[in-house]
């Protein structure tokens, strides 16, 4: 079975790379409509059913996981369309990629549109340096959010875990999208993303030298610059990043509900759009890390619960 999952993870990851998703409506579309639609009215009420609707997916995937016990081949085919489905490596390089020649021909309108499909924050108003900086912060979060963490959480649990991760994140997106910050689903999301956003800031440090940055730059930051930060793990891949490219993002940041200001992560010069390029690339080898690790890590689970 662990190794019908690490095949079925390395299919979904490769049909990802190949196909990508559908730009207009891609399957995590289905995921936004599912948990927007309870948070309609800022109630308690409207937290218990958005939850309801990630346990109600998580639910399903349990069934499927279940269904495809004693049969390596029906669960290895779940997990590569699960896998394919939440994951979102090819989609978020082929935006930073938009994002990147925008920037470098000084069409900032069009980059602003983009922007705003990645992350929730304010885009108008935003100049080269501010757009730039935005997008590594959202480059190196939705790398954790998009690719690390479903992945690992799809090794320890199959298509259930790879359908939490990405349910929850999306639910408290979508909260913080109208400005309601609900604590349960951001108690919730820093559970389930304690360790993938640490994995994703160590691969971070291992890939920087691949796109010509600085892996002790990447140290230093990640182990200095986050503890500032009030998130437990807020932060930590966008300081990576910012310490491999040797730039500083974070600082002021607006959002729909308010301005927040944020600690600044890295040091050196304000980011440009050539560092946008390399965030890209840096999230392209981050991923295929990533990859690897759910392999190793989906074999190593399948051999503990063997002996045990």
């Amino acid at each position: 079975m662990s190794a019908a999952r690490a095949i079925g993870l390395m299919l979904g990851l490769a049909a990802d790379g190949a196909l990508g998703n559908p730009r207009r409506r891609p399957p995590v579309t289905a995921f936004r409509r599912l948990a927007s639609a309870p948070l309609g009215p800022a109630s308690v009420r409207s937290v218990v059913a958005g939850l309801g609707v990630a346990a109600a997916a998580v639910g399903a995937g349990v069934a499927v996981e279940r269904a495809g016990r004693g049969r390596p081949v029906v669960q290895a085919a779940t997990t590569a369309v699960t896998t394919w489905a939440v994951v979102g490596a090819a989609g978020l390089v082929t935006q930073g990629t938009e994002l990147a020649r925008d920037l470098e021909e000084g069409r900032l309108e069009p980059a602003r549109g983009t922007l705003s499909e990645l992350d929730t924050r304010v885009a108008d108003g935003l100049g080269l340096i501010g757009l730039s900086r935005a997008a590594v912060e959202t480059l190196a979060e939705n790398t954790s959010e998009v690719v690390v963490a479903p992945l690992l959480w799809g090794a320890l649990a199959g298509v259930p875990g790879l359908l939490a991760s990405r349910m929850i994140s999306v639910l408290r997106q979508t909260a913080r999208g109208t400005g309601r910050h609900h604590w349960a689903v951001e108690r919730i999301d820093e559970l389930i993303h304690l360790i993938p956003t640490r994995a994703a800031a160590s691969l971070t440090v291992l890939a920087a030298p691949v796109v010509g940055g600085s892996a002790g730059g990447a140290w230093r930051a990640w182990r200095r610059d986050t503890i500032a930060h009030p998130s437990p793990n807020a932060g930590r891949v966008e300081a990576a990043f910012a310490g491999a490219l040797e730039i500083r993002v974070g600082g002021r940041t607006v959002y729909p509900h308010g301005v927040v200001e944020l600690p600044v992560l890295g040091v050196g010069r304000n980011p440009d759009a050539g560092h946008v390029t390399r965030a890209v690339e840096l999230s392209r080898v981050v991923g295929w890390l990533a990859g690897a690790t759910s392999v190793v890590v989906a074999l190593t689970v399948g051999l503990r619960h063997r002996k045990g």
